[in-house]
């Protein structure tokens, strides 16, 4: 019944909404803790809601960043959301993540875990000042050969979350049962049908597919997002948090204060050796200045098909980690008049328990997508799997959050 109700919104709200024709693409390679905490459940709205909209954006500013872009015209462009595999292990270090404004990690089952990428305002280059860049690239340019990946298949949360940022997929394909629940998306396919790997992306590629997409998706807002370099009053010191999606993938995200921002660790799907994720494009670490755990439903379909509830939320919880602090807000995509008379969405916003804007860090955003009442807490500061999964110490800023998957998945 919940999926009749949100197709008749939707469709009420794609009135008029020309469809698009997928098109294939070859790739070059074809709280004061003193007990476990758990969120509570929010509620779903589909009724229509004012809100507040003057949260506009001085030209040049990235509204996904907060940061000056240095093309300002790809501002117009739509968002390019690139699936990037995060297994198996050789895929590692992935390209391009590090130019990401938003990042949305998923659950796809067997333990394993997929990357949305989106690329927003500027696409990836390699800084002059680089010196670690990547073969096959030219420092302080984008090449022919400059590629972005490894691409894999799409996965049905990707829909809903195009929608929310009037964006494209880029992805390898997906199974029949998936592929007919996505639009607006791109196949990119690998050259070599022994490589699981092999399908990458040209950067000058991905731009191309966005200027297409540009009068098909039309203009987007991706107003809503509040950001303030100072640190918010009223958060708990959180210098390491351990993410546990399966004992062999396991995520550490370590503050790094010099950078002001989380560099990113996960083991060798060995649940002993924890490398530091970088990008293979620059050779620099993974550094996110938010990482944010994001409370929803999942809904298991088939033991390997996932949806995620995203479209319509009123409020559900969220874990915001910025500045070596943890800050236990909401995150919303309730409709408002921007909804109403556009027909289309806005980006997951974060609001306090008030309902009023929480500020991000300017910078870049890894989500990490966990299931409702998902338990965090603190614990010690260990590499050692078991003290991390069942000793808790509160004080310790080193907090754990406890993946279930949901009922039905591998």
């Amino acid at each position: 019944m919940k999926k009749i109700v949100i197709g008749l919104i939707v469709l009420s709200f794609l009135a008029g909404f020309i469809a698009y024709v997928p098109v294939s693409v070859a790739g070059s390679a074809a709280l004061a803790v003193t007990s476990t905490n758990v969120p509570t459940q929010a509620t779903k709205t589909s009724t229509a809601e004012t809100t507040n909209d003057t949260d506009t954006f001085p030209t040049g500013i990235n509204p996904l960043t907060g940061l000056p872009v240095t093309n300002p015209e790809n501002l117009l462009l739509p968002p390019a959301m690139v699936s990037i595999t995060n297994f198996p292990v050789s895929s590692r270090p992935q390209a391009g993540l590090s130019f990401s404004p938003f990042v949305f990690e998923i659950y796809i089952g067997e333990g394993m875990t997929r990357f949305l990428a989106m690329f927003y305002g500027d696409f990836p280059q390699i800084p002059e000042d680089s010196e670690n860049a990547g073969s096959g690239t030219s420092v302080g340019s984008v090449t022919d050969n400059m590629m972005v990946g490894p691409i894999r298949s799409g996965r049905l949360p990707y829909e809903s979350m195009r929608k929310l940022y009037n964006g494209f997929l880029v992805m390898a394909s997906g199974s029949s049962q998936v592929v007919a629940n996505l639009s607006q998306y791109a196949n990119i396919y690998g050259s070599d049908a022994d490589n699981i790997n092999s399908a990458m992306i040209d950067v000058t590629k991905l731009e191309e597919i966005a200027e297409k997409n540009q009068n098909r998706l039309g203009e987007a807002s991706l107003s809503g997002l509040s950001f303030q370099q100072e640190p918010p009053a009223g958060g708990k010191a959180a210098e390491r948090i351990w993410l546990k999606y399966a004992y062999l993938n396991q995520i550490n995200w370590r503050y790094d204060e010099e950078s002001g921002a989380y560099l990113r660790f996960q083991d060798r799907a060995d649940a002993t050796t924890f490398e530091l994720m970088t990008d293979r494009l620059t050779g620099e670490p993974l550094a996110f200045e938010n990482v944010v755990i994001l409370f929803a439903n999942h809904e298991v379909v088939t033991p390997t098909i996932i949806d995620i509830d995203l479209l319509y939320m009123r409020k559900m919880p969220a874990l915001l980690f910025r500045d070596g602090q943890m800050y236990e807000i909401f995150w919303t995509t309730k409709s408002g008049a921007y909804e109403v008379q556009t027909g289309k969405l806005r980006p997951i916003r974060f609001i306090d328990a008030e309902g009023k804007e929480f500020p991000l860090k300017p910078g870049q955003t890894w989500v990490q997508v966990v299931q409702p009442f998902t338990p965090y807490y603190e614990v010690p500061d260990s590499e050692v799997y078991y003290d991390l999964l069942n000793k808790k110490e509160p004080g310790s800023g080193v907090w754990a959050v406890r993946w279930y998957p949901p009922a039905g998945a591998r």
